[in-house]
């Protein structure tokens, strides 16, 4: 069935595509028809509509495990978990589920009832098997009415359908998450357990994202999360076992008009530390003033990074079968830290073509830290606003 577009206007922004077509069967190799993909992402995040929304102005205090439930004054807001986990015979596998929450009014209508809502529920899926070389993905969105979707605070628990996040023990800064994702072609059931208390990017958790007042998010993210459970590809299962990364956000306008989407890093490395930097692009291509990101020790101390603290070099790139041109290999120079690294995809086939076309994949890390030498890990990377600049070469064309 061909995928159709329903466009919900709020005062002229379009917030998300509602009927489109399902995405919940695993996609050999990556592939996806070309008629799936992108609304533009600085449509979607950007400021026009945000009228009656709480914004993101100034710093606030964070409270855990409350801020990890939801913040229905703001327009929208995600819990983003990516992974990477090896089986008992060394298999390696990726994975990515993300939890959107969007709102399609500032307010509830008066007449709501357990049939109507004005929260929108959309979930990413996606595991990325090296053993067969294919990227499996799925897509599910409902609305929060009738339970169907939704999200919690305490307990934390954010759902959608049989997909869901949840807290299973809180003590202090000691954190245990369960998460359940079933698909036709793949499944996840883990438990997390943070090694890490959660940190802060940005100015105390407010990461501003261009020089207008509100376009902005909180944001935080808990970079170790220990995991093991199982993983089901098809007919097979396996026990594994591996680190995970949480990221969260929400606001209500991010990307300004001048800025097409972000290159973002989320490395776990040998010797303990991580290290998060999004990398905010221009419709030029050029890097945006406003990129930022965070350096976590072994120890857990944050060191909030600048544009000027980072140097990034693309190595390589793909071209991908839905004709987008993906950077797909880098050479990061931390300046203040002394530390040198080198980001490779697993797989190059790593993209989603969902609500927003994007690349989302799992990466080795090899490096040079200081005097204490050799240094290597694992992370993700998310790859946006490229499918955009197809779309506007096209146009302009």
């Amino acid at each position: 069935m061909k995928k159709v577009l329903l466009l919900i206007g709020l005062t002229g922004f379009i917030w998300v595509y509602f009927s489109f077509r399902t995405a919940d069967t695993g996609i050999d190799s990556g592939l996806a028809p070309a008629t799936q993909g992108s609304p533009r992402l600085a449509q979607l995040l950007g400021g026009e509509g945000s009228e009656g929304y709480a914004t993101v102005i100034e710093p606030r205090r964070f409270e855990f495990p409350r801020d990890h439930g939801p913040h229905a004054d703001y327009r929208n807001e995600w819990w983003y978990l990516t992974g990477n986990l090896d089986s008992e015979n060394n298999q390696r596998f990726g994975f990515e589920l993300t939890l959107f929450r969007f709102s399609l009014a500032a307010k509830e209508a008066e007449d709501a009832s357990a049939w109507r809502s004005n929260q929108v529920f959309v979930g990413h899926f996606a595991i990325t098997d090296t053993s067969t070389g294919k990227f499996h993905v799925a897509q599910r969105y409902s609305r929060a009415g009738l339970g169907l979707a939704g999200a919690q605070g305490e307990p934390f628990r954010v759902w959608l359908n049989d997909w869901e996040l949840r807290e299973t023990s809180h003590s202090g800064r000691a954190i245990q998450w369960h998460l359940s994702a079933n698909d036709d072609e793949i499944a996840l059931e883990l438990l997390l357990t943070a090694s890490k208390a959660p940190v802060l990017n940005g100015v105390d958790g407010l990461s501003q994202k261009s020089a207008t007042p509100g376009n902005a998010s909180y944001y935080y993210s808990i970079p170790r999360l220990e995991t093991k459970g199982t993983l089901r590809v098809g007919p097979d299962s396996y026990e594994v076992s591996g680190l995970s990364w949480l990221d969260r956000e929400w606001g209500s306008s991010g990307l300004s008009k001048t800025q097409q989407g972000w290159d973002w890093f989320a490395l776990q490395l040998s010797d303990g530390s991580d290290l998060m930097f999004y990398n905010l692009r221009l419709m030029n291509g050029e890097q945006d003033e406003y990129s930022a990101g965070t350096y976590v020790s072994a120890e857990g101390v944050a060191t909030p990074l600048s544009r000027d603290d980072l140097t990034i070099e693309v190595l390589d790139y793909w071209d991908s079968p839905r004709g987008v041109r993906y950077p797909m290999g880098w050479r990061l120079q931390i300046k203040p830290l002394d530390l040198s690294l080198v980001v490779t995809p697993i797989m190059r086939s790593q993209e989603l073509s969902a609500l927003v076309r994007y690349w989302e994949g799992a990466v080795d890390v090899r490096g040079e830290f200081g005097d204490d030498g050799r240094i290597s890990g694992r992370g993700y990377v998310e790859l946006t606003g490229y499918a955009d600049a197809l779309v506007s070469h096209k146009a302009a064309d």
